[in-house]
């Protein structure tokens, strides 16, 4: 059996050794992925979570990218196209991205002789330009179905906006595409994404999910590299009467209050993973209220991961010291990387997905983010 954690955390330590610099660099991640493909993490299914975790410590953009490329694997499956699921897995080299922002205007899908042409353009693809394959939903003009299908992400007519220059997540790749009349084959169809299906509607915790354990590997991530620091550089501060950082009771305080919170933040992660681990396995007998308790479950872990994430990666500042906000050390990337993630979608409203199941039974409703 593959040691996927252990192998997670030889490739983790190769990315971290660099991770400030390669963030300052803002470069497409190709020699990142070309680093997870010949480690075999991209077969690592199985492990998905922990990987993504592991992964996310050492460096974000990259953690993102494996995840997502997991989740699309995944999702997939919820469509049970034998035909379409056996071509995705034709190479388990693949990298896989998707393209399917629901607030974005719908990619447009003309049947013609020979298939299917998409239209459009989406202004977020995190990880499109540097993947091998894409999983992609559009609407079918003459039907108004919407229809999930996947695509070579070199296919004639795909071109990349490279457009991404945010303050993190510098190294996704989550610049805008555009389809100039592409092809797609048949068979390339995974199905038809029905808005009442409960099934399908899984696709869209699933997204919540991975990002909450993004969320959590970069609190990891902040709170052990910071841990190195004030072990090794931080001075005490004069009037504590010790002689080394680590004995200080103030910051040993504010240590173990982030390391009780992070662990808290990656259990109900866990937590949420089993649970949709569980609504998937049902398969067609999927309830509604499963669904629900699900949905309310990886809501839950989310609220906590974002709070955790934000929390920890501007605090660890008051324990490394004045002399640690130096560019060279990179802790700013923590910060930016968790505060730009977070803003995917507004955590309040998980919050209050959780308050109304809580206190009346209401049930999330089926959207492209709940």
């Amino acid at each position: 059996m593959t040691d996927w954690i252990g192998t997670a955390e030889d490739v983790a330590g190769q990315l971290r050794a660099d991770a400030a610099q390669r963030d300052r660099a803002n470069q497409p991640p190709g020699a990142e992925i070309e680093l997870l493909r010949s480690s075999g993490l991209l077969r690592a299914g199985e492990a998905a979570d922990e990987v993504t975790r592991i992964i996310s410590a050492a460096d974000a953009s990259v953690g993102h990218l494996i995840g997502y490329h997991y989740l699309h694997l995944w999702r997939a499956s919820l469509f049970d196209n034998d035909v379409a699921l056996q071509r995705m897995h034709a190479n388990p080299e693949w990298l896989w991205a998707g393209v399917s922002n629901p607030l974005d205007a719908a990619l447009q899908l003309t049947p013609t002789d020979d298939g299917l042409v998409v239209d459009g353009r989406k202004t977020f693809a995190t990880g499109a330009s540097v993947a091998d394959k894409l999983v992609v939903s559009a609407t079918r003009v003459d039907t108004d179905e919407k229809l999930t299908f996947t695509v070579d992400a070199r296919a004639e007519g795909i071109s990349y906006l490279s457009d991404w220059d945010n303050i993190g997540q510098r190294q996704t790749a989550s610049g805008g595409i555009v389809f100039d009349s592409v092809l797609i084959d048949d068979d390339d169809v995974l199905g038809v994404q029905h808005e009442a299906s409960i099934r399908l509607s899984l696709a869209a915790l699933g997204f919540q999910l991975a990002l909450s354990q993004v969320y959590v590997g970069i609190a990891v991530g902040a709170l052990a590299e910071a841990a190195d620091y004030t072990r090794e550089l931080t001075r005490p501060w004069f009037l504590s009467n010790v002689d080394k950082a680590t004995d200080d009771p103030y910051i040993l305080g504010g240590y173990g209050e982030l390391v009780a919170a992070v662990e808290a933040a990656g259990l109900l992660a866990d937590k949420a993973s089993m649970a949709l681990k569980a609504a998937t396995a049902d398969g067609a007998d999927l309830t509604p209220e499963r669904r629900a308790s699900t949905a309310v479950t990886i809501s839950a872990a989310k609220v906590m991961a974002t709070k955790v994430v934000n929390e920890t990666t501007s605090k660890i500042f008051e324990f490394v010291g004045a002399r640690a906000t130096a560019s060279k050390y990179g802790f700013d990337r923590f910060w930016r990387n968790a505060r730009t993630l977070t803003l995917h979608d507004p955590v309040t409203y998980k919050a209050r997905e959780v308050g109304a199941y809580f206190l009346t039974g209401e049930h999330p409703p089926f959207t492209g983010y709940s």
